[in-house]
């Protein structure tokens, strides 16, 4: 099993111990580093392919809000805090997990959860593939055929899913789509946004257009793959 990399960023060394002990009881978590000064995190993240962080957020010099706005999404971000006020800012910023300390370890662990790649399961690849997804109600779901699927959209505690023919609101994460979705197919353009590559018109270094008439931005930690996935399509 591939192990998830993970940093710890707290300003109060007695936290850090008790996120040590959880990541130690939890066998598809790699600690890399441990530090007290997010200065010091900002360093890491740039040397180290990490996968998450979990971040606290009142600290001296940079708050753990302003940290994670640095780095944007090059890492998935988990947010511990006595806070409960950071709540809604912290799910703006597509964090992962909000644990308000004192937090035990199932709710550490749930947290993790949603970071792990899923086990056992295909990637939704071919066209005549489809999927349910879960709607408003507690059993209320609507088949998507993956060929329709245009781009989806992250709307906070929300995804989106815009089809040819509609649009489909469920709870859940971009992450969940990304983790789901095959790469040859779908790609991540922005922190908010995957679009199908089969639905892409005509793209330039700022936006790519799409075939229902969407315009998306393309964000520049994106960039990147983003051509480099479109570059594998050229004769």
């Amino acid at each position: 099993m591939e192990k998830l990399r993970c940093l710890l960023v707290d300003d109060e060394a007695p936290a850090i111990r008790l996120l040590e002990s959880y990541v130690k009881k939890v066998p598809f978590l790699d600690l890399v580093a441990a530090t007290t000064n997010p200065i010091e995190a900002l360093g890491i993240i740039e040397k180290e392919n990490l996968d998450v962080i979990f971040l606290d957020i009142q600290m001296p010099t940079i708050t753990g809000i302003q940290l994670s706005k640095i780095i944007k999404d090059k890492v998935s971000v988990i947010f511990t805090t006595a806070y409960p006020q950071f709540a809604i800012e912290s799910y703006e910023l597509n964090a992962v997990d909000y644990l308000l300390k004192p937090f035990e370890f199932e709710r550490f662990y749930n947290a993790i959860l949603k970071v792990k790649p899923k086990e056992n399961t295909t990637p939704i690849s071919n066209s005549d593939e489809f999927t349910f997804i879960k709607t408003d109600g507690k059993n209320n779901f609507e088949r998507i055929y993956t060929k329709d699927i245009i781009y989806i959209e992250s709307l906070k505690n929300y995804v989106s899913i815009h089809t040819r023919e509609n649009q489909i609101i469920t709870y859940n994460t971009l992450k969940h789509f990304e983790n789901e979705l095959s790469e040859k197919k779908f790609v991540k353009v922005h922190k908010s946004y995957i679009v199908a590559l089969e639905h892409v018109v005509k793209t330039d270094s700022l936006t790519v257009y799409l075939s229902n008439g969407n315009n998306l931005p393309i964000g520049d930690t994106y960039k990147k793959n983003f051509f480099e996935s479109i570059n594998k399509f050229m004769l």
